[in-house]
This record gives C-alpha cells, sequence and structure tokens, in this order.
C-alpha cells in the first residue's frame, strides 16, 4: 500500500472501509510538527465530502478503478440502463445513484462511469447535453424589450428557462453544470 505523500488527485482510496475519491491533496511542514498530508475528499456512496489529516508515513489502500464510456439505453422507473457500446453488456444503475444526472440523460446520450471493484459507483456527464423540449408556452406577441425567458420543459423532466423564441419540438443545448440555456442545436 502506498504512503499518505503518493496519494494524487482522481485516485479512489478506502477510508472507513468506503471508497473515496481524493479531490485534493496537500503536503504540509508546520514549523515544530511533523509533516502531514490534508487530502480532500468524497465519499462515492453518499456523496458526501471531507478533509482528512493523514501523517506522512500512513499507507492507505487505493482501489483499482476503471472508467468506462457506457450509452443511456432506457428508464424504467427507479432503474436507468447503460449498454457498453463494446461488449454490448447492460448495466442498470438506481436514480439515488445518479441523483441529478438523471436529469440530463437522454436516450443515445453518451456518459462515463467509474468502476471500483467491478461496481459502477459514479457517473460523469459531457460539459453540455442536447435535449428535446416537450412542452413550452407561447411567448407573449411585443414583449421582446429585454431578455425575457419562458419555462420549457424537455424530455428528461427537467425545467429550463429558454428565450421566448424557441419553440416546442425543438433541440436546445444544456449546460450540465447548472442546467441552463445555451443554444439550438
Amino acid at each position: 500500500m502506498p504512503a499518505a505523500n503518493d496519494i494524487r488527485r482522481g485516485q479512489v482510496i478506502k477510508f472507513n472501509g468506503e471508497p473515496h475519491l481524493v479531490m485534493e491533496t496537500q503536503h504540509r511542514t508546520p514549523g515544530n510538527l511533523r509533516a502531514f498530508v490534508q487530502i480532500k475528499m468524497r465519499n462515492l456512496r453518499y456523496g458526501k465530502a471531507l478533509d482528512q489529516r493523514f501523517a506522512s508515513t500512513d499507507t492507505i489502500e487505493v482501489m483499482p478503478t476503471d472508467r468506462k464510456t457506457l450509452e443511456f439505453s432506457y428508464a424504467d422507473r427507479d432503474a436507468f440502463a447503460f449498454i457498453d457500446p463494446e461488449s454490448f453488456e447492460q448495466i442498470e444503475l438506481t436514480a439515488t445513484q445518479l441523483g441529478d444526472v438523471k436529469n440530463y440523460l437522454a436516450p443515445g446520450g453518451k456518459v462515463d462511469v467509474l468502476f471500483v471493484d467491478e461496481r459502477p459507483l459514479s457517473v460523469d456527464l459531457p460539459s453540455t447535453v442536447a435535449l428535446k423540449i416537450i412542452e413550452s408556452a407561447d411567448g407573449v406577441k411585443g414583449d421582446t424589450a429585454s431578455n425575457v425567458q419562458k419555462p420549457a420543459k424537455m424530455e428528461t423532466g427537467l425545467i429550463v428557462q429558454v428565450p421566448l423564441f424557441i419553440k416546442e419540438g425543438e433541440v436546445i443545448k444544456v449546460s450540465t453544470i447548472d442546467g441552463s440555456y445555451l443554444g439550438r442545436v
């Protein structure tokens, strides 16, 4: 097992029996004290972030990880099915595992899935996705003096504020960071 000094950003470590993704590491040597490593990490099962201090000589277990690009296939109540385009293996994740990611999943969309010990734990989206508008009110004629926006419901159930000229049935680009409208596709 590597020492705490050897832990780097992006690795998955086992802490208190749970997998944690290392987001940031800092090696510190205060004046008259011994050196330590401050690690900011996020629990991959529950999503909670925490800071932990380790002595620089402590050993930490690094878990084997694998990243695969999967294609979203369909949603069935609480289960979301993904297909590996290379092996055609189907993997199902629950809505609680996905969290807010499920609002940006359109059929055929590609996502990166982090596997720890051959189990899928987290899903990373691209920075933008293309979604189809299924419900949107018509804009009021003459209301163009300022940047007026209206709510539009996407095919995934996500509500996005869009300009008045966007119509129902159009495909738009949406930011996965803050859920904002970025433009037409």
